[in-house]
């Protein structure tokens, strides 16, 4: 590129999705992505992650990830794979939860494939994941831990920052420098008044604005915690178990102290408490090591440990499932496309005195949102399932900001930004957020399509 000023944007995810982020920021000086997700939901989406990307991977010079999520960073061994040879920053819980989660993906992946071969109900002559284990171990050691709230100089006229963003542990948004411009990249914006995260901080300024727009069509509810005792008490009460799909990271966490706080109030009875996720219980010594980075206080995740029996072996699991006792089973994952949770649910999803609960968003094409949406089966592992059991869902619980919230976090911006590009969000939500800037601050919006480059001159 001849121009030192002038700057190309790739929108390669998150773009009439909630999954899959990248963005490409190409300038003379270095070429950025900004996270590295996978495609989740839809067939049409989960099939992008196969395509060959628009552009020579080997030319990327870094990769700045916002959180460890699947959808944000769960495309980096494929990227290793196809070439990429730079650095991969994050702060340090971050980088940890990705290892954790690229490691799950992979052998999901493998597991999946090699069910599929076996039982024959691959379309493909052989069915093969899109990474493994192997390819996760080559991309381990391109990652690197940064703090908060330090610049670091990419280049020449290039330097970013980590900020504290409440979604997850080690959440942040990004502020990004090019020359005297500033980009800001939201990430995914956390809630103020999360049980276990402190509130986000808020941008002051930005040139160049990239906000996500999952729950921007949607107010979260006050009332979560009553309507989870509420639910809770009804199926005990019928004598069922209730099988909770939830993200390893941080959902899983936060039920965990939500239920227990609960039954110390004795708000529910002293059923047991099931926590069925490897990642989950990875997840809590992520906690552990990392206490500046939330509110838990480690005398009370002790505890609750304690009360909750966390699962290790699939023996285990299949022993819980088969077993008749009334109890309360968190299990991955949250928008049950795979994990542990699959096991529960084909024991449970055809019993009327089950209750499966869903507490968090469900993408399209996932079993989740199958089952948010009124199915009468759901395939499980090749087999189709009658869904006789209750489904219920608590929106209050996710860990996203709500339209309100995303509002909120753009306030402290002082001047309008030159640009403002609405994603990771699907269409009516980033609309609905769209339509809500402009009300509340008077800046027009973008709602950019795949693969859409624009430049910043």
């Amino acid at each position: 590129m001849k121009k030192q000023n002038n700057i190309k944007i790739q929108f390669l995810g998150a773009v009439g999705t909630v999954t899959g982020s990248k963005y490409l920021i190409q300038t003379s000086e270095k070429n950025i992505l900004i996270d590295c997700g996978l495609f989740q939901g839809l067939k049409k989406l989960r099939l992008l992650n196969w395509d060959k990307l628009p552009f020579n991977v080997s030319n990327i010079d870094l990769v700045l990830l916002t959180h460890g999520h699947l959808d944000h960073v769960g495309y980096l061994p494929k990227l290793v794979k196809d070439g990429f040879k730079g650095k991969i920053y994050g702060t340090e819980p971050t980088n940890e939860i990705a290892k954790i989660i690229l490691q799950d993906s992979a052998k999901i992946q493998e597991e999946d494939a090699e069910r599929a071969n076996e039982k024959g109900y691959s379309k493909h002559k052989k069915a093969k994941p899109l990474y493994t284990l192997k390819d996760v171990d080559k991309t381990l050691p391109y990652f690197s831990s940064l703090p908060l709230n330090e610049w670091v100089k990419l280049s020449g006229s290039i330097s970013f920052r980590y900020r504290y963003n409440s979604h997850i542990i080690g959440s942040t948004f990004i502020e990004l420098k090019i020359g005297n411009k500033l980009f800001i990249f939201s990430g995914d914006i956390g809630r103020d008044d999360d049980l276990l995260m402190y509130p986000s901080e808020k941008p002051e300024s930005a040139d160049i604005l990239f906000i996500e727009s999952t729950y921007g069509n949607r107010i979260h509810p006050k009332n979560a915690e009553e309507k989870l005792s509420d639910i809770v008490n009804n199926s005990i009460k019928n004598g069922g178990t209730i099988i909770i799909p939830s993200f390893a990271v941080e959902r899983t966490q936060m039920l965990m102290y939500m239920l227990w706080q609960l039954k110390l109030k004795k708000k529910i009875p002293n059923v047991p408490i099931y926590m069925d996720s490897p990642m989950g219980r990875n997840v809590l010594e992520i906690f552990h090591h990392h206490p500046d980075w939330h509110r838990l206080p480690l005398d009370k995740c002790n505890e609750m440990c304690k009360d909750i029996r966390k699962i290790e072996t699939v023996q285990e699991t299949l022993k819980i499932a088969s077993s008749k006792e009334t109890k309360i089973v968190i299990a991955g994952s949250g928008m049950a496309s795979g994990g542990r949770v699959l096991t529960y649910f084909e024991k449970y999803i055809g019993d009327p005195k089950a209750t499966i609960l869903l507490v968090g968003y469900q993408a399209e094409g996932t079993r989740g949102r199958q089952l948010l949406e009124g199915v009468q089966e759901i395939k499980l592992l090749g087999k189709y399932f009658t869904v006789k059991a209750k489904v219920e869902n608590i929106e209050g619980l996710s860990a996203h900001a709500d339209q309100t919230g995303l509002i909120n976090w753009m306030s402290h911006i002082k001047s309008k930004p030159k640009r403002v590009f609405v994603v990771h969000g699907e269409p009516q939500s980033a609309d609905a957020l769209r339509v809500k800037i402009k009300d509340v601050y008077g800046w027009n919006c973008e709602i950019p399509s795949l693969n859409e480059i624009t430049e910043i001159n």
